[in-house]
This record gives C-alpha cells, sequence and structure tokens, in this order.
C-alpha cells in the first residue's frame, strides 16, 4: 500500500488518516513549513516543527490547535511512526519521515542544500519512496554560492549609498529577506524594512537567528537624509506602489532564483537581479535524492516531467504527483 497518495484536499496517508500540507481544510494535518501555500488556514488540527511555531501562529492565527515536534522526535499515530527532519528551506522548515509496516517515506516539502544560518540545514534521510519539490528542476539552474551573492547585494548597496541614492531590494518576505538580512554586510548603512517584513525579523531573533538591526520604513518621512544611504527590503507587491515613492530616485533589484533567465529580470523592469533561491537547484536535488538511496522518487511542483524523465534514465521507478502548492518564487504566496 502507498504511505502517501494524491487526493482532492492534497497529499493524504491512508493508514495514518492524515494529509500533509493540505490546499484544502482537513480533519489533521502535518505542516512541513509556513509559506502560505504549505500552510494554509481552516484545518482543525496541525503538526509542524518546533521552530516553525512562531512563524504559523503569526501567519494563521495565534489561537489555531498546533502540536509541535522537535526535530527527530517520534510519534506514533494509528500505527504510523512519523518524525520531522530538517528541510533546510526557512525557519522550522520540515521533511516529513513516515515509517509503517517496515516501509519508510520521506515528503520532502521545500528544500535547499547549502546551509545558511538562519534555518536548521537539510538532512538527507535514508527512505525507500522520497517525494521531492522540483521547483528549480532544469539543469540551467545551477547557484552560485551565496557568500559571492551577498558581496554582489554589498557592492551593490555601497555604490548606491556613495551616491546618496537609496537602495530597494525586492524579495519574499518569510525566508528570503531574513536570509539575506543575516548574510549581508549591515554596516553599510542604515536597514529599512517594509510592514510585511519586520514582524518576521522578530520571529527569527526571537528563534535565536542572528538579523542586524532593522527600522520599520514607514517611521521615515521622504525628507529623511538617511533614506539614501538605507537599504530597504520590501516584498515583490510593493513595487510600483505609492510606498515607494517616498524614497525618491532609488536603485532596485530583486532576489530570486528566477532572475537567472534575462527575460524575467525584464519583466520585473529593476536595475538588479541577484540569483538567491531557497530552493534546491538541479545539482542540489539530484544530491538529495541519492542521499536517500529512495529506488521510488515521487515528484511534485516545478519542472516534474524534466525531473522525471531523468531519474527514470538512470533506473529510478519516478513519477510525478499533481499538486496545487506554488512555487516559492511566486509573488502573491510569501508577500501576503
Amino acid at each position: 500500500m502507498d504511505l502517501v497518495i494524491a487526493r482532492p484536499e492534497g497529499l493524504y496517508c491512508p493508514p495514518g488518516d492524515f494529509y500533509i500540507d493540505p490546499w484544502r481544510p482537513v480533519e489533521r494535518s502535518v505542516i512541513t513549513h509556513a509559506h502560505g501555500d504549505h500552510a494554509r488556514w481552516g484545518n482543525q488540527h496541525y503538526l509542524a516543527s518546533a521552530p516553525s511555531e512562531g512563524i504559523l501562529r503569526s501567519r494563521l492565527g495565534q489561537d489555531i490547535n498546533l502540536q509541535t515536534l522537535g526535530y527527530g522526535e517520534v510519534i506514533d499515530h494509528h500505527g504510523v511512526k512519523i518524525s520531522l527532519h530538517p528541510a533546510g528551506h526557512v525557519l522550522g522548515s520540515a521533511q516529513v519521515r513516515l515509517e509503517y509496516q517496515g516501509e519508510v517515506w520521506v515528503a520532502s516539502g521545500d528544500y535547499k542544500v547549502e546551509p545558511d544560518g538562519t534555518c536548521d540545514a537539510f538532512e538527507p534521510i535514508r527512505c525507500h519512496t522520497f517525494i521531492t519539490e522540483s521547483t528549480f528542476g532544469l539543469p540551467i539552474y545551477t547557484w552560485q554560492p551565496q557568500t559571492e551573492i551577498f558581496e554582489q547585494i554589498n557592492t551593490w548597496w555601497r555604490q548606491n549609498a556613495a551616491e546618496d541614492r537609496a537602495s530597494v531590494l525586492y524579495c519574499y518576505a518569510f525566508g528570503k529577506a531574513q536570509r539575506i538580512l543575516h548574510g549581508i554586510d549591515a554596516s553599510i548603512g542604515p536597514i529599512l524594512t517594509h510592514g510585511a517584513v519586520e514582524p518576521l525579523n522578530r520571529v527569527y531573533r526571537e528563534g535565536g537567528v542572528y538579523i542586524p538591526e532593522t527600522h520599520y520604513a514607514g517611521d521615515f518621512k521622504k525628507s529623511d537624509p538617511l533614506l539614501r544611504k538605507a537599504l530597504i527590503i520590501a516584498p515583490p507587491s510593493a513595487g510600483g506602489s505609492t510606498w515607494i515613492r517616498r524614497f525618491g530616485e532609488h536603485s532596485d533589484a530583486f532576489a530570486s532564483g528566477w532572475m537567472m533567465l534575462r527575460g524575467t529580470r525584464r519583466r520585473r523592469g529593476v536595475d538588479r537581479g541577484f540569483v538567491l533561491s531557497d530552493h534546491a537547484d538541479w545539482p542540489g536535488l539530484l544530491w538529495a535524492i541519492e542521499q536517500t538511496g529512495a529506488e521510488r522518487v515521487m515528484v511534485t511542483h516545478g519542472s516534474v516531467s524534466v525531473l522525471v524523465r531523468y531519474l527514470r534514465e538512470q533506473g529510478l521507478d519516478a513519477q510525478g504527483f499533481t499538486t496545487e502548492y506554488g512555487e516559492e518564487e511566486a509573488e502573491t504566496e510569501n508577500s501576503s
């Protein structure tokens, strides 16, 4: 029997009678992380990692019926042993390990394999069947080391500050914003954040993650000279809004894995594109799959057909899973 099947409500575990990241309200849900396409309001019971509690409650409501597990902690539900393991995606992100009658499945959720200091690093889990995402499941996606990207951002910001021009960096409010703040040189100038970003910074700090001092951008007037030296972190939805006008003449940039594609950068209409993603690139996906030792791989959202075909050529039993997950790099999901 398959431990996980696709149902209209989401990925379902029949023997355990629960769903993983359901996209419609259900009685029991296991949540891999707090991005909006994986953690949705309306479930009667939520199970998630302990580090994700602050973000989940801030996004879904303080009073949700939430049970948390430490990474590696095991519970037994209807004979299914459930444990959560670091996915390296964002704060609290987890892979879901299921064991039933000697069969082990792992649902990855979203993940990246380069540690970044803002969340627990990805942990390969041995299993028989691995359910993997494939957001950037094409060979053209190969990421530079993040230290190089942070230095590119520093250089851009430093140059703008020297020319008395604000630096507006668009990125997703949960995960990407905190990763950038954690990795850049905060001594270059003041750092201002959009109202969608600042509350999440607070949760990261409370979780023990270093985030440099930031200020709510709404507290500054257009005439404030500090703005001309500042880095402003804002969600993509702020682009072209009246909110942006307070910064006057400025340089803008976008941080996303999709910035590898010139067409995407051109459509965004920004001065710079920084290629930084919280998802695994093509080599990362292949490495993660290999590390599991799985003979069977189920591929979800992204470039499903390409990855499935490649894995079959390598001798694995691979097939696609249809889901309603959006891309982490989709604007509406993370900037809400």
